[in-house]
């Protein structure tokens, strides 16, 4: 027997189209599998109903095409490229089309957390929109490296995943641009301020720490010794070189030469970028991508480069006594002042104070370490016996 006719639609209909059923003489059911799913569908509907509960449409599942998937939220039949994957499900497919589950995936969240914001805070750093809040109001709403834009993004340490203040955009993307070595942004705010050691070179091979339209001449000598890859005098980069800074394709390779090749701050990674004062147009020397770009991030500014040394070291923000009942409040200025008390335009002044106490801070910490050194210079050169002889 290869064909039956159901009882109820009366057809003619593979056997393939009836259920196994130990009862029937000829071991199939009596109605098709359509029929048999409208009868459970009713049966089942009807005990809802009595239970005061309405239940969603029948619908056939076997009734969706090869290749096509049913989605239950827009009710819709797509193809299965339409939906995402998901190993947990039979099909290996998401129960719902790609834009539903989105859309579930977004109320959910919203239900859960109360906003997108609020998912994705507890989801990387274990906070709430309102401890988020609290801990902006604590800071004045000020972002506390630059103390000039507002305090917008959460700040982690990446080693230990611990949470330390809020940031803005360009404070946070810059320290990670430096790999939160203060180190670097200490060595970088030398740089800025033509004191470090590339400043002192460029002082001894040419005679000046910057590089200009008027004395770009001071590189033909350099250049000779240097004997800069060729470059033809028409290219993008001579071009760009020339309209931006200045210089031309040889000045560039001649500075690379004098840096043998590494940047100017970091002294660790090829140079790769003509660095440059914005305000006056100088250049001043050849730097890597991390370095010009977390210097320019943190606004060419000394100030906020120390700054953002001794955040990452936990040595500018600190909790002090706020009152006689034990509470505590935020400081990250010398001389120290209430975050809370100062407008987001007023902190100009504690910024210039504060920039320079870093500063002389940076100077004496200098200074007592070279003292260190000759200690130990010193102590050295007597277990051996003396001072060797040159």
């Amino acid at each position: 027997m290869s064909t039956k006719k159901c009882r109820d639609c009366g057809q003619e209909k593979p056997v393939s189209e009836f259920w196994k059923r130990k009862a029937s003489p000829d071991g199939l059911a009596l109605y098709c599998k359509e029929c048999f799913g409208l009868r459970n569908a009713k049966s089942y509907r009807g005990a809802q109903a009595r239970l005061g509960k309405q239940a969603r449409p029948y619908r056939r599942h076997s009734a969706v095409p090869e290749g096509m998937k049913y989605c239950p939220r827009c009710k819709e039949t797509k193809p299965v490229e339409g939906f995402g994957r998901n190993r947990a499900e039979k099909s290996g497919l998401a129960a719902y089309c790609k834009p539903c589950h989105n859309a579930a995936m977004s109320e959910i969240k919203r239900r859960n957390h109360g906003s997108q914001r609020g998912y994705l805070l507890k989801l990387r750093y274990g906070l709430t929109e309102e401890q988020v809040e609290q801990m902006k109001t604590r800071q004045g709403g000020i972002c506390v490296i630059c103390l000039q834009n507002a305090a917008r993004h959460v700040d982690h340490d990446h080693m230990t995943g611990l949470v330390r203040h809020l940031l803005c955009f360009k404070c946070n993307g810059g320290i990670g641009q430096f790999e939160d070595d203060p180190q670097l942004m200490r060595d970088a705010a030398l740089y800025l301020e033509l004191t470090g050691p590339h400043a002192r070179s460029m002082l001894i091979e040419l005679g000046t720490k910057v590089i200009n339209r008027a004395n770009r001449h001071v590189l033909n000598e350099l250049r000779r010794r240097a004997k800069p890859r060729p470059m033809a005098e028409g290219s993008t980069r001579h071009y760009h070189l020339r309209q931006k800074y200045g210089i031309d394709h040889d000045d560039a390779e001649t500075l690379l030469h004098l840096q043998k090749g590494l940047c100017a701050i970091c002294c660790d990674k090829p140079a790769e970028h003509v660095d440059h004062d914005h305000v006056t147009g100088d250049v001043r020397g050849m730097l890597c991508t991390g370095c010009n770009t977390g210097m320019g991030q943190l606004g060419d500014d000394p100030i906020s480069l120390r700054r953002a040394a001794d955040y990452v070291q936990r040595r500018l923000v600190r909790e002090v006594p706020d009152g006689e009942d034990g509470a505590t409040r935020l400081s990250f200025t010398e001389p120290d002042v209430d975050p809370r008390t100062v407008p987001m335009d007023g902190w100009g002044p504690y910024r210039e104070r504060d920039g320079a106490y870093r500063r002389d801070a940076a100077a004496i910490e200098e200074e007592i370490e070279c003292l260190r050194w000759a200690e130990d210079l010193v102590a050295s050169w007597s277990a051996d016996g003396g001072v060797p002889a040159v």
